[in-house]
C-alpha cells in the first residue's frame, strides 16, 4: 500500500475512535437507585451487606485520556477515603467507610437514615421563623466540628450547608452534625488552607441563608473556642476575606 493511503488510514481511524474507552456500568451499580449526578461523579443508594448504603462512583471522562483518567479518579478516591478515616479515627462524626473499590473508583458509604441537611433545616426555621435559639446551638456545633477537624488537618474543601446532615440517634437524642462529600479534600497543616476552607463556607452559608451573619459569627467564636490552632486560621481567613474584597472592587 502507497504510504499515502497508510497515512490516511491512520487519520481516519483516529478521527473515529480517539481513545478506548470501556463504560460499562459495575453490575453492583445495575440495581441501584441513582439519587445525584455531577461533573465528577454519581451517588447512589443501595445495600450492602445488609445495611443502607451509599456508592459514589467516579465515572470515567471522555474529554480526558483514558490512563490520565484513572490515574486522577484513583488519587482522589484514596484521598477521599483517607480524609474520611482520619475523622473517624479522631472521633469526627462522618459516614463510616465499608468497602473501596479502587478498579472502577467506587466507595461504599454509611448511609446515615433519617438525615436532613442543615440547609433545609435552616430553611425551614427561617419560613417558619422560629428556632432561633436551636439555630444558634446548631452553628456553635458545626464551629466545633470544623475546629476538630481542622486541627486533624483535614481541609474538607467543599463546606456548604448542603454537604452537613443533622441526624438524630434516638428521638430524645440532640441532632448530631455529620461532614460528608469529602470529595475535594486533602490534607495540610497550612491554616492558610483552613482559612480559605472557611471563607469557602461562609460564602456558601452567606448566600444559601441571607441575613444569617449572627448565625456565622457564632460558627466562628464557636470554631474560635475549640480548635488550637484557631488564632493563625482566623487570621488567614481575614486576608482572605481582603483579598475577595480586592478582587470584587477591581471586577
Amino acid at each position: 500500500m502507497h504510504i499515502s493511503a497508510l497515512l490516511a488510514n491512520r487519520h481516519e481511524n483516529r478521527r473515529r475512535k480517539p481513545f478506548s474507552v470501556v463504560m460499562a456500568v459495575p453490575q453492583f451499580l445495575s440495581k441501584a437507585e441513582l439519587l445525584t449526578q455531577g461533573a465528577e461523579a454519581r451517588v447512589y443508594r443501595a445495600e450492602f451487606l445488609g445495611k443502607p448504603t451509599i456508592i459514589k462512583e467516579r465515572f470515567p471522562k471522555l474529554y480526558r485520556h483514558p490512563e490520565l483518567d484513572d490515574k486522577l479518579n484513583s488519587r482522589r478516591t484514596a484521598h477521599e477515603v483517607r480524609s474520611i478515616l482520619r475523622c473517624r479515627k479522631a472521633g469526627i462524626p462522618v459516614p463510616a467507610v465499608y468497602f473501596v473499590d479502587y478498579k472502577h473508583h467506587c466507595i461504599f458509604l454509611e448511609d446515615i437514615v433519617g438525615s436532613s441537611t442543615l440547609r433545609d433545616h435552616i430553611n425551614s426555621a427561617q419560613r417558619n421563623s422560629c428556632a432561633d435559639r436551636g439555630l444558634h446551638q446548631l452553628a456553635e456545633r458545626v464551629g466545633q466540628v470544623l475546629a476538630k477537624m481542622h486541627d486533624e488537618n483535614v481541609v474538607h474543601g467543599d463546606l456548604t450547608t448542603s454537604n452537613m446532615l443533622l441526624w438524630r440517634g434516638t428521638a430524645a437524642a440532640e441532632p448530631q452534625v455529620v461532614f460528608i462529600d469529602f470529595g475535594l479534600s486533602y490534607i495540610s497543616a497550612l491554616a492558610e488552607d483552613k482559612g480559605v476552607d472557611l471563607f469557602v463556607l461562609e460564602r456558601a452559608f452567606l448566600s444559601t441563608h441571607p441575613n444569617t451573619d449572627v448565625l456565622f459569627e457564632k460558627l466562628l467564636k464557636s470554631y474560635a473556642a475549640t480548635s488550637k490552632m484557631s488564632a493563625a486560621v482566623i487570621k488567614k481567613l481575614d486576608e482572605v476575606r481582603l483579598r475577595g474584597r480586592k478582587r470584587s472592587m477591581v471586577g
